[in-house]
């Protein structure tokens, strides 16, 4: 037994962000759903688009209780995937981080040609296609040149951004009163393709793209200051339940629900230009480039944290994480680059079919994150959190949610053959990764079989692959227990068993100066040991306090990763919060 670990200080540390520059990251990419989710909404809801677009607010009101609970107990970057790997398995956790990888790209590629569009809509002959496609190689330039998301360009983009909605909306109003609501009264009589209600259910679930972005704040959690959270999904909240509606009424007072379409990708300048002149319409294309590229530099910031995430927990190949001179991990930029640059030829760049692939996948992650606020309930209830999400106000977000994902494969099924065309491969590759070790085991299987008749070939191939296979598991895990039952120790190998590549476990019991050691504890840990052959349990009692020092001292003495470390959940006694203990799972 080991004890009496010294302790270390960690004098590692920087400024965590506050409300405004959390918000205006976060906003940047929420907001900038503005310039295109008018259109799609008038398109599928004609005169009741502005409807439509209340009641996504409305199911954004439901989240931000929920997003509220879940990172408020978990507060650590991840998003879905990180409440999904605390209270579930890595294989459910990992199909939401697919989901969510899939909308990063949608967005980045949704992003970036709707920034050409708008530059399309100064100068005739801009090439959107192309342009598009070196608006995507720029920004993975800069971030594989380590230049992230500034906080302070963020707020500059987001201010000007909100500034500009809200002079289209003031000259918007001054026209109307100017030229009365003739055109409004006259969009209003338009014939529907269906009743109220169909026009309703189908312009909800294409207008659901407005509130793309809103899981972008749960991705950088721990890069914000203490409450900050909240007050940025109630921000995000506020800016789309007004500007959102707000647009759309404006564009059916000024536009005739027949020009709509033929202005779908630059309908605010459109509009700017009618209620304003050139000046307005030049003002918002300019401003709408400028966010646009804000969110195509968000998307690569958030798939970068999340792919390095996902690696770091062996979810993805190993070599993604080698890093150029500057210590950015470039292979996973252009990685996302060449994603993107295909979905974009795949769809031809066309904004719905874009926005269908997109709004499938965020769907399906906010339902996910719906899931994981409820077996939070159910397997962490433990865990403080500043905020609970009521039963009902769960149920009726995921129905939300679900209705709308119904809806859009309804309206376009060809856009969810696009998005199986990613989800697909993407899920195959997750599977021989969490599966790898038993692919592998099958081999050398099939090459033994070889090797009487090939030679030393086929003998020295199986010999590399049991080598491989080896290395894989020698990777050591830990969990810290404060003395538990059989049971819940065995809920921790089953779950190590289940989802991890790794035949050694050390179980750690902290004690204080004055404690002893439970027998108890040492005959339960052996008895578990005999029952898992596949696992080599080593039970180790250290003296002294656990936190965050104990753990990154371990963490640096036996070269074993903090995210390769499980703790039990914490109660509301616990001195420290989650985020300071440096990526720790929990696991009962």
């Amino acid at each position: 037994m080991e004890k009496d670990l010294t302790q270390v200080v960690s004098t590692t540390g920087h400024k965590k962000l506050g409300e405004l520059p959390a918000t205006a990251i976060c906003g940047n990419d929420i907001t900038s759903s503005c310039l295109y989710v008018s259109s799609l909404a008038i398109i599928y809801a004609g005169q009741y688009a502005w409807i439509a677009l209340l009641l996504v607010g409305g199911v954004l009101f439901l989240f931000r209780k929920i997003y509220g609970e879940v990172v408020g107990a978990l507060p650590l970057n991840g998003g879905a995937y990180n409440a999904l790997l605390n209270t579930t398995s890595k294989r459910t956790a990992s199909m939401a981080a697919c989901l969510t990888l899939l909308s990063y790209m949608a967005t980045a590629v949704i992003s970036a040609t709707e920034a050409m569009h708008y530059v399309h809509h100064l100068w005739q002959g801009w090439p959107v296609l192309y342009a598009t496609i070196g608006l995507l190689a720029i920004f993975m330039g800069l971030t594989i040149l380590g230049i992230g998301e500034s906080s302070i360009v963020a707020v500059v983009i987001f201010l000007t951004h909100i500034c500009t909605l809200s002079l289209l909306v003031i000259v918007g109003c001054i026209y109307l009163f100017n030229h009365g609501f003739d055109t409004f009264a006259i969009n209003f009589h338009q014939p529907l393709k269906g009743s109220i209600w169909h026009a309703l259910f189908f312009g909800f679930s294409a207008a659901m793209l407005g509130i793309s972005g809103f899981e972008s704040s749960a991705n950088f959690v721990e890069e914000q200051a203490p409450g900050v959270f909240i007050k940025t999904l109630r921000n995000m909240w506020l800016a789309v339940t007004i500007f959102n509606p707000l647009t759309a009424f404006l564009a059916l007072s000024i536009i005739p629900i027949p020009d709509v379409p033929a202005h779908q990708e630059t309908l605010l300048a459109y509009m700017g230009g009618i209620a304003g002149g050139p000046w307005l319409a030049i003002l918002i294309s300019v401003n709408a480039a400028m966010v646009l590229s804000g969110a195509v530099l968000t998307s690569y910031v958030g798939v970068a944290g999340l792919v390095h995430r996902m690696t770091l927990d062996r979810c993805l190949p190993q070599f993604l994480l080698i890093t150029n001179r500057k210590g950015t991990t470039y292979l996973i930029m252009i990685a996302f680059f060449l994603l993107c640059v295909s979905i974009l030829f795949i769809t031809s760049g066309n904004i719905a079919a874009l926005a269908g692939v997109y709004t499938i996948s965020f769907l399906s992650v906010m339902t996910l994150f719906g899931i994981g606020n409820v077996l939070l309930k159910i397997r962490r209830n433990r865990l403080p959190r500043p905020v609970r999400a009521s039963a009902s106000t769960v149920f009726f977000a995921i129905l939300a949610v679900l209705a709308a994902l119904v809806g859009n494969a309804v309206l376009n099924p060809g856009y969810l053959l696009v998005f199986l065309q990613y989800f697909i491969p993407a899920a195959i590759l997750l599977f021989i990764m969490l599966n790898r070790t038993t692919i592998l085991g099958v081999l050398v299987y099939l090459l033994r079989q070889f090797e009487d008749s090939h030679g030393k070939l086929m003998a020295l191939t199986s010999y590399r692959l049991k080598r491989l296979i080896m290395r894989i598991h020698s990777q050591q895990f830990i969990f810290f227990t404060k003395g538990d039952n059989i049971a819940n120790l065995n809920k921790v190998m089953r779950y190590i068993v289940e989802n991890e590549h790794t035949r050694k476990l050390k179980i750690v019991n902290v004690i204080g100066d004055n404690e002893v050691v439970n027998k108890k504890l040492i005959h339960e840990v052996d008895v578990l040991d005999r029952a898992y052959p596949e696992l080599t349990v080593d039970f180790i009692v250290i003296k002294g306090h656990f936190g965050p020092e104990l753990i990154q001292e371990l963490s640096t003495k036996w070269h074993i990763p903090k995210n390769f470390m499980f703790i039990g959940s914490p109660g509301d006694r616990f001195h420290y919060g989650l985020q300071e203990l440096g990526g720790v799972r929990l696991v009962i």
